[in-house]
């Protein structure tokens, strides 16, 4: 799963990452994101290029009856993404990457529970697969846009960590997963995969257990007890 992660690189970095039609505006550094807050995301925006925009992170379906939904649908199985019903209409139609520099995962130990950080291997920027969706409540009529992280099998660096991991996806496909026209899911299963490449990753401190706490300390890295 994606529980936790990362988002503070320098917008100069991300508009060249991203190819980004225009600066992203408020863009403060997060080094503990958590579910339900809002979270930065890049989408392609008809006529306008890519665009970066702050959404709810825990998916609320078009047709869902109140928000409350969304704290379960933080994740999405990659694996099933065009059969549940929740998420296979956003597949289709509403994709988009979310910019990240890292994220969290846990080990089970005799110790309890090990937070580590894992980034790329020259520790640069990427992106998670991700849907979005738009809901309209029928209470008030209050808008909310909100996403979820695409989550896939674990690679070989991963697994002793953890089964799941999410799904990143490659800058050569940027294009492709984020292209609207696309919409038949046989044209971007073969994205759907555990990442080959390189992740760096260390232990850190158990700070991060908690979403109050939000800086840098806590991704640099801590020896192990024992």
């Amino acid at each position: 799963m994606c529980g936790r992660f990362t988002q503070f690189s320098d917008v100069d970095v991300l508009i060249t990452q991203f190819g980004l039609a225009q600066p992203p505006h408020d863009l403060s550094p997060r080094y503990n994101i958590a579910p339900t807050q809002n979270i930065a995301i890049v989408r392609e925006i008809a006529g306008l290029g890519r665009h970066l925009d702050y959404v709810h992170w825990g998916l609320i379906p078009s047709w869902s009856k109140d928000s409350k939904i969304s704290s379960h649908l933080i994740n999405a199985r990659a694996e099933t993404l065009a059969e549940k019903p929740a998420f296979r209409s956003a597949y289709r139609h509403k994709r988009c990457l979310i910019p990240t520099d890292g994220f969290y995962e846990w080990a089970v130990s005799d110790r309890g529970k090990q937070p580590w950080w894992i980034a790329m291997a020259d520790q640069s920027p990427f992106a998670f697969a991700g849907l979005w969706e738009h809901w309209e409540s029928p209470e008030d009529g209050r808008l909310v846009e909100s996403c979820t992280i695409i989550t896939t099998e674990s690679n070989r660096q991963i697994k002793p960590l953890h089964e799941r991991m999410p799904l990143i996806i490659s800058p050569d496909h940027y294009a492709v997963w984020l292209d609207p026209a696309i919409d038949q899911p046989q044209q971007l299963n073969s994205m759907l995969a555990p990442y080959i490449g390189e992740l760096h990753l260390h232990p850190v401190s158990r700070d991060v257990n908690s979403p109050l706490k939000d800086n840098h300390h806590l991704i640099e890295a801590v020896e192990l007890d024992g």
